[in-house]
């Protein structure tokens, strides 16, 4: 049997730690419920939420439209990412474009994306792609200019085509990258989505938390949140356990 690591102890030491102050501390301090809800309120709001709210279905809505989101920008990102990466060109036409649209606050979209196609799942899922879109995209181009030459040359004197520079050389090589992007699209996505449903949403989470801080309801806001962090963590996650299994040829620091 597997002991648990000392890192772990300490972790989940922690966790015990601040449950124990969330559900005493309030109390002890004579705070509001509806400014800091104890840990008990926010477990009979969730169960109350469960019966009467639909949680289950708000929170699956906000999960597909994070894991949809990120699946479709880090796509886009990665195959403009590539073919920027392979043609000085066009990466020298479009850079001013694709920066400008890179500052533009992305938040600032989803009014406009609301104007244009309602109030429905369309404008969270737009402005979820639009979010996770550039940190794939700009990890991508980074990674491609990065590549070794002499590798490519050699691959070109191997009369390799495009295509096979491409999977031989160019892609292994800008792998770690594109995984570090995917990793920091998986918690901007869960960002997007709850900016789409605070704004217009009718669904989802984000909706639970707008909905709950009209209503002075601080353990809706509260349970929101936390469901948002458990749908993050887990898209995190999976990410590393993907990254593991792909990049398994990379040596590991020793700790």
């Amino acid at each position: 049997m597997r002991s648990i690591s000392p890192a772990t102890l300490a972790s989940f030491g922690i966790l015990a730690v601040f449950l124990l102050a969330w559900e005493y501390l309030p109390t002890a301090l004579d705070v509001p419920k509806f400014i800091i809800p104890t840990l008990s309120d926010c477990l009979i709001e969730a169960k109350r939420m469960w019966m009467q709210e639909g949680l289950l279905g708000h929170t699956l809505s906000t999960a597909l439209y994070t894991v949809l989101g990120f699946v479709i920008g880090s796509a886009m990102g990665a195959a403009i990412g590539y073919l920027l990466g392979m043609s000085v060109f066009w990466e020298k036409v479009l850079s001013p474009y694709i920066l400008a649209l890179q500052i533009a606050p992305k938040v600032a979209f989803a009014p406009l994306f609301i104007m244009w196609f309602g109030y429905n799942s369309i404008p969270k899922l737009l402005v979820t792609v639009l979010i996770v879109f550039f940190p794939v995209l700009v990890n991508v181009l980074q990674a491609m200019r990065t590549v070794d030459r002499d590798l490519v040359n050699l691959a070109r004197a191997y009369s390799l085509s495009r295509w096979g520079i491409f999977m031989k050389v160019e892609m292994p090589s800008t792998l770690p990258n594109l995984m570090a992007g995917l990793r920091i699209a998986s918690t901007l996505a869960v960002i997007g989505v709850t900016v789409g449903e605070l704004v217009g949403g009718n669904t989802g989470l984000g909706f639970l938390i707008s909905y709950g801080g009209g209503q002075a309801n601080a353990a809706m806001v509260f349970i929101s949140i936390v469901l948002l962090t458990v749908i993050g963590f887990l898209l995190y996650s999976i990410l590393v356990r993907v990254e593991d299994r792909v990049l398994h040829y990379l040596p590991k620091a020793e700790h």
